[in-house]
């Protein structure tokens, strides 16, 4: 299949926006044959069937979805792994432009989108409902203060950057308050601060700060993904390091007015080759379910297969412009909201 519809740039806004009377939800799958919106993300919840536009937009607008209401996805469509595609009704799905996630990506047998059957080890659907192992997507609204906040625009060639992961750089940090060690509140804490100043840094470069997922190797061997290599949420800071988890994206944005009022810029290491939902045996919480054949570069001829460039188990495939979008409007969701 070629993608032949409009430029993606066209398209409305995608995630949930709240506009004070209701939310308006859109998310994209080009292969789905119907999607259903779950309010409070529950099993017994209610779904809401979403209608299609002419560009494999579903909507829906709900008034009853206010700031703070818990939201997923369940997808309908082809089961054929040899095309790429692997709707399974059964796993509920975050939204690709979650601008908060409740919760954390913990590997889970549920979370499976297939099971290797018979002798050839042929693809089926696991039926297993994921619902209670999923995180949920959150409808925000934005109304954070930045105050007189401003930039310092560092020339590159003034330009001294410190790289550091928020909770290893105040974790065990003796000065700054027990409550916000590994925090962003805690990096923006005058300790921290004075200790950077000190050296002449211009610039924190953060390790990945976006949610990532634990993957089964891990969740065995009863470790985390310390690193947060594996993202799973593209529009929101990890709740794992808040201070009060819901204030993620208030904290944050608190971090980088802080930084920015004693001259310090922030940078972020952020990961768009692959995804946290690994290989073929790995989750189904996101892009997977939504639509596989677009959000991946596949293999030809192997059943269910991914081109792995990044050896991490999937390569998302930015050749497919809905894809390229969802990278560009991050990138401009972090520069331009987050600053």
């Amino acid at each position: 299949m070629t993608w032949t519809e409009g430029p993606a740039a066209a398209l409305p806004p995608l995630g949930a926006s709240w506009d004070g009377r209701a939310t308006t939800f859109r998310v994209f799958s080009s292969h789905a044959t119907s999607l259903e919106l779950v309010l409070g993300g529950d099993a017994a919840a209610h779904p809401l069937p979403m209608e299609r536009d002419g560009d494999g937009i579903w909507h829906l607008q709900s008034s009853a979805a206010r700031p703070g209401t818990r939201y997923g996805f369940r997808a309908y469509g082809p089961w054929n792994p040899d095309a790429g595609h692997l709707f399974n009704p059964a796993k509920l799905l975050l939204d690709p432009y979650a601008r908060c996630i409740d919760g954390l990506v913990r590997w889970h047998e549920s979370l499976r989108v297939a099971r290797h059957a018979g002798a050839h080890g042929r693809l089926l659907p696991d039926p297993c409902d994921s619902s209670p192992h999923v995180p949920r997507s959150v409808v925000v609204a934005d109304d954070f203060d930045w105050k007189d906040d401003r930039r310092p625009d560092v020339p590159w060639s003034d330009s001294v950057i410190y790289e550091c992961h928020v909770k290893g750089m105040t974790a065990l940090h003796p000065l700054v308050p027990a409550a916000l060690r590994g925090t962003w509140l805690g990096l923006a804490s005058e300790p921290v601060i004075e200790h950077l100043k000190s050296l002449g840094v211009t610039a924190v470069e953060l390790l990945p700060v976006q949610p990532a997922a634990d993957s089964a190797l891990l969740v065995r061997n009863g470790l985390t993904n310390y690193w947060g290599y594996a993202t799973i949420g593209y529009f929101t800071p990890d709740r794992r390091f808040a201070s009060h988890p819901g204030r993620e994206r208030d904290e944050f944005r608190e971090m980088v007015r802080r930084l920015h009022a004693a001259g310090l810029e922030v940078l972020l290491d952020v990961v768009y080759n692959h995804t946290g939902e690994g290989g073929i045996d790995g989750p189904a919480v996101s892009f997977r379910g939504l639509d596989n054949w677009a959000y991946y570069r596949l293999q030809h001829g192997g059943e269910g297969g991914y081109e792995d460039f990044t050896g991490c188990g999937n390569t998302l495939d930015v050749r497919h412009p809905m894809v390229r979008r969802l990278v560009l409007d991050s990138l401009r969701f972090w520069v331009s909201e987050m600053r």
